[in-house]
């Protein structure tokens, strides 16, 4: 050790040992831990240990109740309780909890006869995402209407921080608006893909189906595409795509908050960003 140096020895604190073994039930509890007169420690510590666990589970069930819906209580509290232990929380909001709760579940092994669930969950996150997002004013159509017809094609758009975009290779949309509330559900084709617009283009959060191409052209306009070469992309992945619905869908939505003409070279390939969870910045 070279002179002047000093070794520190870091003890952990009171709360880092209280809180080590709490999601971890084969762990004893903290011998720091004391009770009155030093008796029941284990007994009390593991009261706490399970109120901790319970109220984190209900933190999932509020976050993912259509999920819930389609798996039945006991199933989701099952997986619910292997990915607490595995997956403790990071912030000290509980909303924020469960944000990779729809990739434990793809890998959840009792979870595999039904491929589409880990969809519907990425649904649920982003509708609450969208809920929380910050507010902001949609795009009016008299804005876009009002960009000379031959400067469109080199129109960006900047997308609100509500929208969100899922797809999926099953009917994820379908499954979670059956089981959005209470009550019988008919039978559902779950194979038939299915692509997801999530915004709050005002108070209310509302998720819709995009038609074809409609998730490629979104996509790539949030990620600074040009208007054309977002056709472009939407065109080569579906010829069916139809630019007027999807403006309109896009309008009606409140997908994004303004479009401007670009005057800079935009058309070599930019990195497509995930609008599918979490915040994002162009």
């Amino acid at each position: 050790m070279p002179p002047g140096d000093t070794l520190e020895t870091v003890t952990p604190s009171y709360a880092a040992l209280f809180a080590g073994p709490l999601l971890s039930p084969d762990l004893p509890a903290p011998a720091s831990v004391a009770g009155p007169r030093s008796k029941a420690v284990v007994k009390r510590y593991n009261v706490y240990r399970n109120n901790v666990t319970v109220s984190l589970i209900n933190a999932l069930r509020a976050t993912f109740p259509a999920t819930e819906r389609i798996t039945g209580e006991d199933f989701f509290r099952a997986m619910a309780r292997f990915y607490v232990r595995a997956r403790p929380p990071t912030s000290p909001l509980l909303f924020e909890y469960g944000r990779d709760f729809a990739d434990f579940i793809e890998q959840y092994e009792y979870a595999r006869p039904v491929p589409w669930l880990s969809d519907v969950a990425r649904i649920e996150r982003a509708w609450l995402d969208a809920y929380h997002a910050a507010d902001a004013q949609a795009l009016a159509p008299h804005t876009l209407a009002s960009i000379p017809p031959e400067r469109l094609a080199d129109t960006v758009f900047s997308p609100h921080p509500a929208m969100r975009i899922l797809r999926s290779r099953f009917a994820a949309l379908t499954m979670f608006s059956a089981h959005r509330k209470d009550g019988s559900v008919a039978r559902i084709e779950a194979v038939e893909p299915e692509d997801t617009l999530v915004t709050r283009p005002e108070l209310e959060v509302v998720a819709r189906r995009l038609p074809a191409g409609g998730a490629t052209f979104l996509r790539r306009l949030a990620s600074g595409y040009p208007l054309g070469a977002a056709v472009a992309a939407a065109i080569a992945e579906s010829p069916s795509f139809d630019l007027a619905t999807n403006i309109a869908g896009l309008l009606e939505a409140g997908a994004f908050t303004a479009a401007v003409p670009c005057d800079t070279d935009r058309s070599r390939p930019v990195e497509e960003k995930d609008f599918s969870r979490g915040r994002y910045a162009l």
